[in-house]
């Protein structure tokens, strides 16, 4: 489940203070008031339960599913080459995540030196 039961108890906090300033000026017992507060916070206190669930099942991925993926890129790869090239940047754009952007900005500047000798080649 999403969260903890903090996440319950600010929900019926927040339902008990909506009642009773939304009802505190209308002409109702005190004690009507009070309860009808009371009641409304521990309905929402269970409503959340229901609130988190829906969060945790609407974020949840299972692990089956990179072997799936993993599948249909190896069929993908093996129908398209020009697919292979795209995966192949995708991979090498991932690899530089960790390192700095002085190191990054030498190897764009060696790529497109690179780039620049096969058109003058051609």
């Amino acid at each position: 489940m999403f969260g903890s039961i903090f996440y319950n108890l600010w929900g019926a906090l927040v339902a008990f203070s909506l009642y009773f300033f939304s009802t505190f000026q209308k002409p109702f017992t005190p004690l009507r008031i009070i309860i009808g507060s009371f009641v409304a916070g521990i309905i929402m206190f269970f409503v959340m339960y229901i609130v988190r669930f829906l969060i945790a099942y609407v974020l949840f991925t299972p692990e089956g599913d990179e072997e799936v993926v993993e599948g249909e890129l190896e069929e993908n790869e093996s129908v398209n080459p020009k697919e292979d090239q795209e995966t192949l940047t995708a991979n090498s754009t991932v690899e530089f995540q960790d390192e700095s952007s002085d190191e990054i900005a030498q190897v764009v500047r060696t790529m497109m030196n690179r780039e620049d000798e096969q058109q003058v080649n051609a």
